[in-house]
């Protein structure tokens, strides 16, 4: 039995993030008092973070399956057949506090965790995307978070050698204190070579590899399952430090002893580090796991076993190895310069054994410690929902041009090139398209398959319903992939919320979620992987209610992909889907009349994949020229954006007479695209949409975006002002 190596207090208790009823539960669990290491390995496998305890009730009523999943929720990294053969392996994580506290870093560990979780897989990464969502621009702190996470994200995924080819970058006051870095990792596998987590065989070695151990990290899942508050500066040394390098030599080193067929099962050392990895590893193969830190490779003096098991020091993993392999395993890690150590071996006892200088610091049940952690079915109430606007009794403050240039200058719709020109996205060569467009699309090796990619939400939609905010979200994700032509297949989700304790918090993930699997029934869009991200709140104040929805989908051929901009003059414009001038909740109502109000667009989810279906058939037919899926900002913003790709201009009809003009040009009813056919081709394009609400709206050319009877907007001044306000804000020149 270990010996107590300190008192355990309530205080310590509480610093540790352990309610009393949990430590009770403890208690009883192991019999004893525990030791302070033991406590700490409680903390990191109970907390939010990695135990999701006030999450996972809800989450098993996700829809994981379909023919062509193999591997959902549990694992590294989800994992779908893309045929030929090959597997699709990807998932999202979110590294928010961290960010807030040491932006660069924060950003940087958070883009390496994800990665690592894709390789950990067997998956050579082909693609980063990230979603990252910072306070109001005249928020004090909100220029140096950006520049830091912006800075960290290119730092790390450039100097590694992965494209990022796509995101979103938002700004609102309800982050101002607590903002949000997503990032999510694509990869590529064999369908035969895939990896997993759980341990098999007694007596197996268990193998430490990668980087040296530090004290950086201490206790950085405990910190992102708490709320901040005043003094959170002070938890900076919770922050772990990244290093792309050491990572892209543990990438090839891990890819390679894999391909030599060494390896029996393997695991990230992410979140709460080595108690994590090695606690799930067995647990998952119903197996022992017995530990000598004294073997741990360490770049401190000193640590102590409480140290070691909470580290999160990065580029680490934590692998069980053949033992006829050990040797060659060895000389592939050492070839690499990296460390290599047996730590350990499986046991048949079920017992998680950490053994420091001799002495046994912990001997607990490891079955248990991740199946007995607390869960809550916490209390929600059913959150407010906004009334329904009617758009005729909203009046436009300014001409249908003047709300235009406005719009597409502001920080909502502006350009965000600043960004991701910060991000190497043609590295490797396989970049079909670039960030800007609806979806990234990287070709899969030579080709002609590619794999299309998205990060998408709508927060204020969740805020004014989060039903119909969580379908949209998965909805807008489903679009944005359809419209470059690629079949969708399925999401990983990073849910971003307030206190769980909340129950007003609590119902907005609930209602959310609801949605969300919705929607995901409906597209036969299944969810593989994901990410739960609560206590989002700053002195009581939290977030919008923010699912990301990061989504993956195939292309068979990569040269059939569309693009957004137009491609010649004298094309018709097309518009698939019904307007009903939808203005509540809209870029439109909020940034020009000042009012951020009414119930969000309704989602139809039959309507989604009918008119989704309907243009991806037009795409593979090559019948259509450009595609656009409808969003933020509306229609005429949509042909703005596809103008500005292109210096072609627009000649635009007013088609629809029954609804006021900023209504039809500025809602955000979903559903919708923007399609442009050649003129020879109308009448068969307009034959193939039976069945689909189509009209044509206007046609390409000419240097300006101009609808009947307004004045026309240069394109070139429309790319003047789209492409000024972040970097001048950036620079210091602009305030807001």
């Amino acid at each position: 039995m270990p010996k107590n190596d300190i008192a355990i207090t309530p205080e310590l208790i509480a610093e540790h993030g352990l309610k009393p009823d949990e430590y009770q539960r403890i208690l009883d669990l192991i019999g004893r008092e525990p030791t302070l290491t033991e406590l700490g390995i409680f903390s990191a496998m109970w907390n939010e973070h990695c135990s999701y305890k006030s999450s996972k009730v809800h989450l098993r009523k996700l829809p994981t399956k379909a023919p062509w999943v193999i591997q959902g929720p549990g694992e590294n990294a989800g994992v779908i057949d893309i045929g030929d053969g090959l597997a699709c392996v990807f998932k999202m994580e979110s590294h928010n506090h961290p960010s807030y506290i040491e932006p660069y870093q924060g950003a940087t560990t958070g883009v390496g965790g994800i990665l690592r979780d894709v390789f950990t897989m067997g998956a050579r990464p082909i693609a980063c995307l990230n979603a990252l969502s910072f306070g109001a621009p005249e928020h004090p702190k909100t220029r140096h978070l950006v520049a830091g996470v912006v800075a960290g994200v290119g730092g790390y995924g450039n100097s590694f050698g992965v494209p990022t080819v796509g995101g979103q970058v938002r700004f609102h006051t309800r982050y101002d204190g607590n903002n949000l870095v997503n990032a999510m990792a694509v990869g590529i596998c064999e369908t035969d070579k895939i990896f997993y987590a759980a341990a098999s065989g007694v007596g197996m070695p268990i193998v430490y590899l990668g980087s040296k151990t530090g004290r950086d990290g201490m206790g950085g899942a405990s910190m992102a399952s708490a709320e901040f508050t005043e003094g959170t500066d002070a938890k900076r040394p919770t922050v772990q430090v990244g290093d792309p390098f050491a990572e892209k030599l543990l990438l090839e080193a891990c890819l390679e002893i894999m391909a030599k067929d060494c390896v029996i099962a393997i695991q990230d050392m992410g979140a709460a580090g080595l108690t994590c990895s090695a606690v799930e590893m067995g647990a998952k193969g119903d197996l022992g796991i017995d530990l000598d830190l004294d073997k741990v490779p360490c770049r401190e003096t000193g640590m102590t076993a409480y140290e070691m098991m909470l580290s999160e020091s990065q580029e680490r993993m934590l692998m069980v190895l053949k033992p006829e392999k050990e040797k060659e395993a060895e000389a592939i890690f050492r070839k690499w310069g990296l460390d290599f150590a047996v730590i350990g071996e499986t046991t048949p006892t079920m017992r998680f054994v950490v053994r420091r200088d001799g002495q046994v610091m912990a001997d607990l049940p490891i079955k248990e410690l991740g199946d007995q952690a607390p869960e809550y079915d916490r209390p929600h109430v059913a959150p407010k929902k906004a009334r329904r606007l009617d758009p005729k009794t909203i009046k436009a403050p300014m001409s249908l041009a003047d709300a235009l240039e406005k719009l597409i200058g502001m920080p909502e719709l502006g350009s965000k090139r600043w960004v991701f020109e910060q991000y190497d996205y043609v590295i490797g060569g396989n970049t079909v398209q670039r960030p800007g467009g609806d979806a990234g699309v990287v070709r899969v090796l030579d080709g002609p398959k590619a794999l299309a990619m998205t990060a998408d939400v709508t927060p204020r939609y969740c805020e004014a319903d989060p039903y119909e905010g969580g379908k949209q979200a998965v909805a807008e994700a489903w679009r944005n992939l359809s419209a470059v032509g690629a079949r969708p297949l399925a999401i990983t989700d990073n849910l971003n919320f307030g206190n769980p304790e909340k129950p007003e918090a609590m119902g907005q993930f609930v209602d959310c979620l609801k949605g969300l699997s919705e929607a995901c029934v409906a597209l036969d869009f299944p969810v593989v992987s994901g990410n739960v991200s609560l206590y989002n709140e700053t002195n009581g104040r939290g977030i919008l209610p923010t699912p990301t929805i990061g989504g993956v989908g195939v292309i068979d051929d990569f040269s059939t992909s569309a693009t957004l901009a137009f491609k010649a003059e004298g094309e018709a414009i097309l518009l698939v889907g019904n307007t009903h001038g939808w203005l509540g909740q809209s870029v439109y109502l909020r940034d020009i009349c000042g009012r951020e109000t009414g119930a969000p667009p309704p989602v139809d989810l039959a309507v989604e994949k009918k008119n989704g279906d309907a243009v991806r058939a037009l795409i593979r037919d090559r019948l259509v020229t450009a595609v656009h899926d409808l969003s933020d900002g509306g229609l005429l913003v949509a042909v703005a954006e596809m103008a500005m790709a292109s210096d072609i201009g627009a000649r635009l009809e007013r088609a629809i007479t029954d609804l006021p003009k900023h209504a039809i040009w500025f809602g955000e009813d979903q559903a919708r695209y923007l399609v442009t056919v050649p003129e020879k081709d109308v009448a068969k394009v307009m034959k193939r949409l039976a069945g689909v609400s189509v009209r044509r709206i206007g046609t390409t050319g000419g240097d300006a975006v101009a609808v009947a009877d307004e004045r026309a907007v240069s394109v070139a001044a429309l790319k003047e002002r789209f492409e000024a306000w972040l970097p001048a804000y950036m620079a210091g020149s602009v305030e807001h």
